[in-house]
Order: structure tokens, then sequence, then C-alpha cells
């Protein structure tokens, strides 16, 4: 079990934001968890995935960007997006000093951190966790969105789905190998964008949620071993 704290934080340009801390006792690292395009802090699939990194001993603090905070539906500029997610790591720097830090999110929210990162506008950050990073829209294969991983000088891990339509491992299996060591694939085989694998593969949605948590967890205590 992890305590809750609901809080806020200011956004330069855009007042206070929502956020959620989930910290278990003695948690060994936090993970600074960006949401969606389209759906808040408070989606299903981020509540279980943060009660899976609880149970392995994973802090994680969600927050809403401010457009989802003012309930409106269009996405905010990039640069608004990053300075959002930039107030958030500092925020659970300072909520949780002394254990690793990482940041990450699904979909957009793992974009915008990324962006972040290449801005330099990350301290203190370890590695990068994205949870189905949106290489291009449905139907429109490109890589324009991953020009900026260049820049990134931080670990990052891309937990994926074999179809995630938002990603074809065609072209996102190359822009991993030319970032080097810096990037580590894992494919769930099955799974689309939102993690949802058809039943014949013979997973539970559970079962995703653990592979996603322990993998995004083993790949963390090697990061911070390298240190």
């Amino acid at each position: 079990m992890a305590d809750r704290e609901a809080l806020r934080f200011a956004v330069e340009g855009a007042g206070e934001v929502s956020a959620l801390l989930d910290r278990p006792a003695n948690a060994r690292r936090i993970l600074v968890l960006a949401h969606g395009a389209g759906a808040g802090m408070s989606h299903p699939f981020l509540e279980k995935l943060t009660a899976r990194f609880a149970e392995l001993g994973t802090a994680t603090l969600r927050y809403q960007f401010p457009y989802m905070e003012q309930r409106r539906r269009i996405p905010d500029r990039p640069s608004l997006l990053t300075a959002t997610v930039a107030a958030a790591v500092k925020t659970a720097s300072e909520l949780a000093p002394g254990i690793p830090l990482f940041a990450g999110g699904k979909s957009m929210g793992g974009r915008m951190t990324s962006q972040a990162a290449a801005e330099g506008l990350l301290a203190g950050v370890a590695g990068l966790i994205f949870f189905g990073f949106p290489l291009h829209p449905p139907n429109r294969p490109g890589t324009k969105r991953a020009d900026h991983l260049a820049d990134v000088k931080l670990p990052m891990l891309f937990l994926q789905g074999s179809r995630d339509a938002f990603a074809d491992l065609k072209l996102l299996r190359p822009i991993c190998a030319k970032l080097g060591k810096l990037a580590t694939l894992h494919v769930v085989p099955d799974a689309d964008h939102s993690f949802r694998v058809p039943k014949k593969s013979g997973k539970s949605e559970d079962q995703i949620l653990m592979e996603l948590a322990e993998t995004a967890s083993q790949w963390a205590d090697e990061v911070e071993a390298k240190r």
C-alpha cells in the first residue's frame, strides 16, 4: 500500500495544476508520470500502473497539464507542456529528496518529457520512461517527432506494444539503435497503444501492467547501478 497525497504546484504562465503523490513506505525511487493527450492523471491506466509501481517500491507523482486542469480539449503549446514537466520534476525532487528521480509518461506525456530533457530542463533526473512513445499519428508513419531525442543525454526506456498504431516498430527500432546505449526498447507482444491485448494472447490486463512496471523497475535498477 502507498500513502496518497493530493497537492498542487505552480507552472510559470499557467497558475497551479493538480498532482497526486503515491508513496509506498521506504520508496526506492520516484517516477514523475505525465498523462496522455486525451485523458488526465486519473485515467484508469495510470491509476493501475501506479499501484503496480507502489508494490515494487517506486513512488509516483502524477500531474495535470494546464489544459486538462482547465478542462479544455486542446493541449497547450509545447513550451507550456515542457514547462509543466519541468515544474513537476522540481516538485518531485523537493518532495522526495535523496532517492533516485525518473520521469516519463503515457504517449504525449512521455514525448513532452523527452522534449523537456532535450532542452535541458530536467535537472537531477536519472532516466526517462516512455509508455507508448507516439512516434507518429496513426496511418501517417514518420520520424520527425523523434528528431529531438538526439539531444537527450539520459538513458531512455521505450515500452511499446507490437500493435501500436502510433509507432511503427520498423521506424522505431532504427531510432533506438541510433541512440545506442542510451535507448532500451521493450516490446509487449500483441499490445496496442493503450497496452490492450486480445483475449487470444492469454494475458490479462493486470499481467500486462505488472510487465510494464517490472520491466521499468529492473531497467531503473540498472541505470542506478551505473551512476
